[in-house]
């Protein structure tokens, strides 16, 4: 959440060790500083499946907070990016770098015949079972979606090529916050905000983040009458 004279205010902590001063470039006006929050979830993915340059990359749910985050995240480090989301999103996705787009109400990525090193599957809408015959050799699965893969992630571990690579929960880092922003100052971040809401409007911004069609973030604000 952001407040009406900048603070912060979220549902986790970033100890002094993984504290940095503040950028004056004009990325961190309101609402810029959620990058913090599905920024770093993103970059914590990511390194979990160790990402390389030249990988390639599959990102479903590619517009949301996490997804449109992880393009960006990584087309820095580097991997070619293929950004799966709807229609009206597409041209989102191209604007962040993604190499290539699949719309999935038109396609459906699981049967056609191009496969990754990494199925990023950010909304949690597919599984391993699914994707696997997608993946290429020593591929990985990343799952963000709680215990559902996490039976599957201890027998891949152990058994066969393909590994399902259980992302949470976060840990955030100096140097990732470093990271993220260093590419905000050099322009190559930027964080996608759908709408605004007030504090006393937490209901409907609730409501339209569960018809998850939102685009990037939905920002909550906190006036000065309503300090957390």
């Amino acid at each position: 959440m952001e407040t009406e004279e900048g603070r912060s205010v979220g549902l986790f902590g970033l100890f002094h060790r993984a504290c940095v001063k503040q950028g004056d470039t004009s990325s961190y006006e309101r609402g810029g500083r959620s990058y913090l929050r599905w920024g770093l979830n993103a970059l914590w993915c990511l390194r979990q499946a160790n990402l390389k340059p030249g990988q390639k990359v599959l990102i479903y749910g590619a517009s949301g907070a996490i997804g449109t985050a992880g393009v960006q995240l990584a087309r820095s480090f580097g991997a070619d990016v293929t950004a799966v989301c709807n229609t009206k999103h597409l041209e989102l996705v191209k604007s962040l770098g993604a190499n290539q787009v699949i719309d999935y109400t038109q396609e459906d990525f699981t049967k056609n015949d191009q496969t990754y090193d990494i199925i990023f599957d950010v909304v949690g809408k597919h599984s391993f079972r699914r994707c696997k015959d997608r993946l290429s050799k020593g591929g990985s699965y990343l799952a963000t979606d709680g215990l559902k893969n996490l039976f599957l992630a201890l027998w891949t571990s152990w058994i066969g090529e393909k590994k399902i690579i259980f992302s949470i929960p976060p840990r955030y880092t100096k140097e990732d916050v470093c990271h993220l922003k260093e590419l905000i100052e050099a322009k190559r971040y930027r964080t996608v905000i759908d709408r605004y809401y007030k504090l006393e409007e937490v209901v409907d911004a609730t409501r339209y983040v569960e018809t998850e069609q939102k685009t990037g973030n939905v920002i909550l604000i906190v006036t000065n009458n309503h300090r957390t």
